[in-house]
């Protein structure tokens, strides 16, 4: 009988009751379908109706020409499971290089998989496993991933690589990279591997929301050193929320990013960097129209490229320490990054500087930006302990503190320790640390343990009236600072300055011992209104041209 060109998976042995195991069914049907796809070149479909389907033990080895189309997310859930095989990563679907071959001329083409659930929390490998996914699949062609929600998984949820003529769309992936202490390959939210295909990789990732994840958000990351960083690559209305990273460059080339938002991660917003498997850094990339807030660490780190790399019409603001930070990782490129733009962004209310070159730049424009109140950790020390003392599952409230708004922010917090609280009242001997996202004149808000997780402390809440410190705030910050070689910039039309009550933003530019600011043109900025001079040199700038500068 030929195989029809859609199938119902319970007419093919699916129970989908949460308890059979639905997968040697569902690998039978897979290659029944795949094998009439290789002799008469039509694709076919799998139909899943509602139902609980688990898989369990081994992944389903992907076919060509394979879709997998489900009744919608929370009615058709896929949930994998690994309970008599421990050391077994188990990814609802796998088509790999190191598995079964894959690559450009053995492909998995014409495929969809769409409107259903992964539930990843049943597998928990021995060891941390990069392949313990949600969905596995290398070297895809023309395929299309639509509203799919992947969650818990142990390793990366969506964890895809070489995907040409391929749309991402509508994903949702949380809490995934369950496994993955931070510092780990994987254990992001949407993960794709590039450089496959060749030097253009067309790939429109759109409408994702990655949230709570283990390491990224969503990250691009070129998988071999040799290879050329593909162009073509296209990130549109992504939401990244308590992941380590947002959303992270690591080896593209004229990588786009438009309209996404990256809040409250916990290092960095965007990041380009080294830390990728090959210590290869995106380049030519472009970040237009986002909204950067609230992460715990920088809004913008950036290194580890050539350059160039553009930053238009952002607003980066509220993060925990600089809005825009440049610097260069160990074990990555080392060079001046040549061609950074910083155009038309709003920066404001960061902790520490605006923005900050702690890496060389080579022919940086900087024009047009609106610079405006950031320094906002200008808290002195403090301490405190027993009674008005009180802990939530993410935060610190002193009703007896009168700490300036925001005067915290991004401030590592120190609870306990020897002698327990102030008044002796709590039991407490151990010390824990937290970080401060923000905070009132009583109230410290914290950030969690790791992503994904209800609580900022790791063995439980701390007593009423435990004893706890913040440390002093860091002095000058600046709207923007230069501790690196800065050669022939181009800063025009800034408007640096700090409106607020005190003022903490301490200079408009600020140019540190270990810089050095060579050539350039330095005009028509307004970097009045700050909280002392305007421009603080204590290393000279040289050559170049200063003037028209307001204040």
């Amino acid at each position: 009988m030929t195989a029809p060109l859609t199938a119902d998976a319970h007419e093919y042995g699916l129970v989908g009751d949460g308890t059979a195991d639905d997968r040697p069914a569902l690998q039978k049907l897979v290659d029944v379908l795949g094998d009439a796809t290789a002799e008469d070149g039509r694709p076919r479909t799998v139909r899943v109706p509602a139902g609980r389907y688990v898989i369990r033990d081994r992944p389903v080895r992907w076919r060509s020409g394979v879709s997998l189309v489900g009744a919608g997310r929370g009615a058709t859930c896929f949930a994998l499971a690994n309970p008599g095989a421990p050391a077994q990563p188990v990814p609802l679907a796998w088509f790999t290089t190191a598995q079964h071959g894959a690559g450009r001329e053995h492909h998995i083409a014409d495929v969809t998989f769409a409107h259903f659930e992964i539930d990843g929390l049943g597998v928990a490998t021995e060891d941390y496993e990069v392949l313990a996914k949600g969905l596995g699949l290398q070297y895809v062609l023309r395929g299309r991933f639509s509203d799919l929600y992947i969650h818990d998984t142990a390793a990366t949820g969506f964890g895809c690589d070489f995907l040409q003529d391929t749309v991402v769309e509508g994903v949702l992936a949380e809490r995934c990279g369950r496994q993955d202490p931070g510092e780990k390959m994987g254990g992001a939210g949407i993960g794709i591997g590039v450089g496959g295909w060749g030097p253009v990789e067309r790939l429109a990732v759109t409408d994702c929301t990655a949230r709570g994840n283990g390491t990224n958000g969503i990250f691009l990351e070129l998988q071999q050193e040799k290879w050329v960083p593909p162009r073509g690559i296209r990130l549109t209305a992504c939401h990244t929320e308590d992941n380590r990273y947002g959303i992270s460059d690591w080896g593209a080339d004229g990588l786009l990013v438009t309209g996404c938002t990256m809040l409250g991660n916990h290092v960095a917003g965007f990041d380009v960097s080294a830390q990728g498997t090959t210590s290869v850094g995106g380049r030519g990339g472009l970040v237009t129209g986002c909204v950067i807030d609230g992460n715990a660490g920088d809004g913008i780190a950036l290194g580890n490229t050539p350059g160039p790399y553009g930053f238009h019409g952002n607003r980066v603001s509220n993060n925990g320490r600089y809005g825009y930070w440049e610097h260069n990782l160990s074990g990555g490129d080392q060079e001046p990054a040549t061609d950074i733009v910083l155009e038309s962004n709003d920066i404001h209310d960061n902790a520490l500087d605006g923005i900050r070159f702690d890496a060389p730049l080579h022919e940086p424009a900087i024009f047009g930006n609106r610079i405006r109140g950031n320094g906002r950790r200008a808290a002195p020390p403090g301490r405190g302990g027993g009674e008005g003392v009180r802990c939530g599952p993410l935060s610190l409230t002193d009703e007896r503190a009168d700490w300036p708004p925001g005067g915290h922010r991004g401030k590592e917090l120190t609870v306990g320790g020897p002698g327990g609280s102030v008044d002796g009242s709590a039991d407490v001997t151990g010390e824990v640390t937290a970080v401060v996202i923000d905070n009132t004149a009583t109230r410290l808000t914290l950030a969690p343990v790791r992503p994904g997780a209800g609580t900022a402390w790791p063995d439980g809440i701390p007593a009423p009236g435990t004893a706890y410190r913040l440390p002093d705030s860091p002095a000058p910050r600046a709207g923007l600072t230069a501790a690196a070689a800065v050669t022939h910039p181009y800063v025009h039309g800034n408007r640096v300055r700090d409106d607020g009550h005190p003022r903490t933003q301490i200079h408009a530019v600020w140019i540190a011992d270990a810089a050095t600011w060579t050539g350039g043109r330095v005009s028509g900025n307004d970097f009045s209104g700050n909280g002392s001079a305007s421009t603080r040199f204590d290393s000279a700038p040289s050559g170049g041209r200063w003037r028209d500068n307001a204040g």
